[in-house]
């Protein structure tokens, strides 16, 4: 297979698709699209973002030092790229895109009622990288739709909910499944 050689650059895809919302109150409320997010450690479970410093939402995390990670869907599919797209200096998205903001376990930032996953984390460390700031996070709580959870197993399946996912300027839905984890070892019975 032949290569072409690239420019050092984000080439790191698929991604989530995710609406971090952030802020204390109905006025400072907000929503900001996210693809540059992950899990950086699950014993204390930790994530993070990274936010561009001139974005809207960039302040309100500073200032309150909590936002909620939630996780996007093919029926959010336009909320979460209008989101992406448009400031909260200038429009309500709650009210814009008609998505219900919800009080969480622990943070006070809102949660979006319509996400089937939400994950509520508190700023641990804001580190500066450049063009985006990193918020390492501690999560304090999760909020799943109980529709989602299996009834006899108690495990949570998003692939009930059809997840979006963004690759290179574009969304998807997430394909067929082609195994579970370990399937490449897994005896045959």
């Amino acid at each position: 297979m032949a290569k072409v050689s690239f420019k050092p650059g984000t080439l790191l895809y698929p991604l989530p698709a995710v609406m971090v919302s952030c802020g204390t109150s109905l006025e400072d409320n907000n929503i900001i699209t996210i693809a540059w997010t992950g899990t950086i450690c699950s014993d204390p479970p930790m994530c993070y973002i990274s936010v561009r410093k001139e974005r809207f939402s960039h302040d309100i995390i500073s200032r309150t030092g909590e936002f909620v990670i939630n996780l996007t869907t093919e029926a959010l599919a336009r909320a979460t790229d209008w989101c992406g797209v448009k400031s909260g200096r200038e429009v309500n998205k709650f009210r814009e895109m008609r998505l219900t903001p919800e009080q969480g376990q622990i943070v006070k930032a809102p949660l979006i009622k319509e996400s089937p996953l939400n994950i509520e984390c508190q700023v641990v460390e804001i580190k500066e990288l450049g063009s985006h700031d990193m918020f390492i996070a501690n999560v304090v709580a999760v909020d799943a739709d109980e529709q989602l959870i299996d009834k006899g197993t108690g495990a949570f399946q998003l692939n009930h909910a059809h997840p979006l996912a963004y690759s290179h300027g574009k969304y998807y839905g997430l394909g067929d499944k082609l195994g579970g984890f370990g399937f490449s070892v897994k005896k045959k019975k």
